[in-house]
């Protein structure tokens, strides 16, 4: 018997993101569809970058979890095409991140200039006296900043 497409989100809505483990795939927007026919169930992701060094993990996590749910047949497709930003997290991956300490990028429209403007606030004390310290964060969608006020270190998504 086939897994509804409801039963299929709600058993993507477990698996978590490897590498920020406090937000699901469903909530950081990498899930895109959701495919169940005669012939099994297809999920299709976009990764937040098309080198993303978490994507076996992602596709394996993903047909685990829907197995243990009782799909048997489930495969993982990869979309590039629209690529991934920072837009698609939802509210509730955007506030779980902050709490994690990685402000997600406003969502922008792809109008990234103006993001790359903007006041980032600080997770931990929310003082938007802060600085740019590296471009380069832990992982490719990622930077860090430090705060000012407080002089803790965090991360921002990149505004993508």
């Amino acid at each position: 018997m086939r897994l509804t497409k409801n039963e299929v989100w709600s058993a993507l809505e477990k698996v978590m993101d490897p590498e920020i483990p406090v937000v699901s795939l469903v909530e950081m927007g990498i899930v895109r569809e959701v495919d169940v026919d005669d012939a099994g169930v297809t999920v299709t992701i976009t990764p937040t970058f098309s080198g993303c060094p978490a994507l076996e993990v992602m596709q394996r996590d993903i047909v685990k979890a829907l197995e243990a749910a009782g799909e048997p047949k489930a495969r993982v497709e990869v979309s590039l095409s629209s690529p991934w930003t920072t837009d698609w997290i939802s509210p509730e991956g955007r506030r779980k991140l902050a709490d994690f300490g990685i402000r997600p990028a406003a969502r922008h429209g792809g109008n990234i200039a103006l993001v790359l403007l903007d006041a980032v606030a600080c997770t931990n004390c929310g003082s938007e006296n802060t600085s740019l310290r590296n471009s380069f964060g832990p992982t490719p969608c990622r930077m860090i900043y430090v705060c000012n006020d407080c002089r803790e270190p965090f991360e921002r998504m990149k505004p993508l």
